[in-house]
């Protein structure tokens, strides 16, 4: 039996083995699936939501870059990102004290930004890591009639797509390979402006979250990571039982991305996007989405639609549609894998 490849794990093989999970307490709103961001348990008044997520991809900032992605699982709940608890896994023979106390010292101001306190965790040196790995499990609150989740997209629904991609996946590029890129061609300054991407336009999608369920009933929300924009449509699309019908030339590549992933022969839709949200809202509602993202300082595209799950994922590139790409493993672990 062949080895499984670096990044997710294929998401048959996820099914059924979720599928083997037994949900035996009754205050499980909602347990593991596809396409779902964060867990709900029913407390009473109120929903306490749950999510876990680790960094493995970068090194830089890795505290800092934990708390935001995680924090991310929580918004797209329509929730607010409370407290964190992290695990900290350091390569043996390369941690020191210095390097430890710059990660929490990365977490510290992450926490600040945010206001989530953290509640705990674990951190050790561990024997055979090529890199350090920062493991989080967020947790937060939300009113219980105000609870988004991926599957909630209707047919019909308007979808829309934040900042742009591969936000993340141009920054790891640009932090971890700097170099490398140069070496292929890439301007300095390109490089140098995909590094900043983490802080600007950034990476947390709190602001835009918390605006646009301020401005409607925001249908569906989702968080576009390991695989890309492409993989969170099809995901949005399992999780709510419909199709997409997306517009290629209307989903917005960030330029940095675009010049970086050409430099690495990688697709910028199969690349990890985190720091953009995708939305499934009313037609009616989605101009007001819109703005009340572009007033907290956020681009928003409208990119394509929900339709009846029969028709399937599409993505059409002048005017033809074809199925959406499909990205078993992210693009950027081609990098990493090779390196």
């Amino acid at each position: 039996m062949p080895a499984l490849a670096v990044g997710k794990l294929p998401p048959q093989l996820l099914e059924r083995l979720l599928g083997k999970v037994p949900l035996t307490d009754p205050r499980v709103v909602m347990g593991p699936r596809l396409g779902e961001d964060a867990a709900v348990l029913d407390m009473g008044d109120r929903y306490l939501v749950a999510t876990a997520d680790p960094i493995t991809f970068a090194t830089d900032e890795a505290g800092w870059y934990a708390l935001h992605v995680n924090a991310n699982d929580i918004a797209v709940r329509g929730a607010r990102p409370t407290w964190f608890l992290a695990t900290v896994l350091l390569p043996e023979g390369a941690a020191t004290e210095a390097t430890v106390e710059r990660l929490f010292a990365d977490l510290g101001e992450a926490c600040a930004e945010l206001g989530v306190a953290l509640i705990g965790g674990h951190t050790e040196v561990t024997a055979g890591l090529p890199r350090p790995i920062v493991s989080g499990c967020m947790l937060g609150e939300v009113e219980k009639d105000r609870l988004v989740t991926t599957g909630g997209a209707r047919p019909g629904d308007v979808l829309l797509l934040t900042k742009g991609v591969p936000l993340e996946g141009a920054s790891i590029i640009a932090r971890e390979c700097a170099a490398e890129a140069e070496r292929r061609g890439v301007p300095a300054d390109v490089v140098k402006r995909a590094r900043d991407f983490l802080r600007n336009p950034g990476i947390s999608v709190l602001p835009e979250a918390r605006a646009a369920c301020g401005a409607a009933r925001v249908h569906a929300m989702h968080d576009p990571t390991e695989g890309g924009v492409a993989t969170a449509c099809w995901e949005l699309a399992q999780a709510a039982d419909v199709g997409l019908h997306v517009d290629r030339e209307r989903i917005p590549v960030l330029r940095e991305g675009r010049v970086l992933c050409e430099a690495f022969g990688l697709d910028p839709l199969g690349t990890i996007a985190s720091g953009s949200l995708l939305l499934a809202v009313d037609p009616a509602d989605a101009a007001g989405v819109t703005a009340a993202c572009r007033a907290v300082g956020v681009d928003c595209a409208q990119i394509g639609r929900v339709t009846e799950a029969s028709q399937g994922v599409s993505l059409a590139t002048a005017g033809r549609a074809r199925p959406m790409p499909t990205f078993p493993q992210d693009q950027i672990t081609r990098i990493f894998s090779e390196g």
